[in-house]
């Protein structure tokens, strides 16, 4: 009985040996990565997410609610290790949040493209000037004969304001998103849903990230101008800086990077990571020659 009880206790040990190494083992799953912010950076650091879950045990957990605003805002409160942001980071977030020490990492580019439904496309609008935009945000140009194009009405799909893809479009029309106007437009949030909309409403049009533009549904529009040249938003523009849409993507931390944060923004700065920009349609750092802000 006694030999018995002994080899329980022994077995009982050795568990819970077993249970404390597993655990020291996987201390990452112990405390979960927040990450929080813009749709356009979402698809590249799920997936890096996911290759650290499988590799190292990680447990890291993406949100996009509210946009790069929202990701920010994630992170000044303390909802958040790490936020992705579609835009430059701006003085008011440092304003807002002046105990956080905002360390953006920029891990690649995009481009905000003004996109139209197949009949706009078909019927000839290929390009628009910052004045015909405008016009189309303030609702002044209604119907889509009136900028060379079919006989039918304009439908704008707004990104909600504080989304990085809006206030990009904003701070172009207007030198500052402040001074937009205020609009009565249907508001939409991620690119998948501006794109859903955009394919399935005639007339349509919406701000979305240019890699979200198939060509085949939905297409991106160039930007006519001054001079009467126009624009596409890809690669090339985007690399010169000719495209006046452009922007970086980002990853934000509170200081520098570390720990887990420091994990994820060295996959996604890595060849790995790189490729999976690519992958999304982005353009990766090494093509543009950028380097960590």
């Amino acid at each position: 009985m006694l030999r018995a009880r002994n080899l329980l206790l022994t077995a009982g040990a050795v568990a819970l040996t077993f249970l404390t190494l597993g655990g020291a083992g996987n201390a990452f799953a112990a405390k979960p990565l927040r990450v929080n912010g813009s749709t356009t950076v979402n698809p590249v650091v799920t997936e890096a997410a996911e290759a650290l879950r499988a590799e190292r045990g990680m447990t890291i957990h993406v949100d996009t609610q509210g946009g790069s605003s929202g990701g920010i805002a994630a992170l000044g409160d303390g909802r958040a290790e790490v936020a992705m942001i579609s835009r430059p980071l701006e003085p008011e977030d440092r304003t807002k949040y002046p105990k956080i020490r905002f360390q953006p990492v920029q891990i690649g580019s995009d481009a905000v493209a003004l996109v139209v439904s197949r009949d706009v496309w078909d019927g000839g609008v290929h390009a628009l000037s910052k004045e015909q935009a405008r016009g189309l945000y303030e609702g002044k140009i209604k119907n889509w004969r009136e900028v060379g194009g079919p006989d039918r009405r304009v439908v704008f799909f707004n990104k909600e304001p504080g989304r990085g893809t809006w206030e990009v479009f904003a701070h172009w029309l207007y030198g500052d998103p402040k001074k937009a106007p205020l609009v009565n437009l249907p508001e939409i949030g991620a690119n998948e849903e501006g794109r859903n909309k955009v394919s399935s409403t005639a007339g349509s049009i919406t701000q979305l990230s240019s890699s979200w533009a198939d060509g085949k549904k939905v297409f991106a529009l160039a930007i006519r101008r001054d001079d009467g040249k126009t624009v596409r938003p890809d690669n090339v523009s985007i690399r010169d800086g000719s495209y006046p849409l452009s922007r970086p993507l980002s990853v934000v931390t509170d200081g520098p990077p570390r720990d887990e944060s420091k994990i994820l923004i060295d996959f996604l700065l890595g060849p790995r990571g790189q490729e999976l920009v690519r992958k999304q349609g982005y353009l990766p750092l090494a093509a543009q020659g950028a380097a960590r802000q």
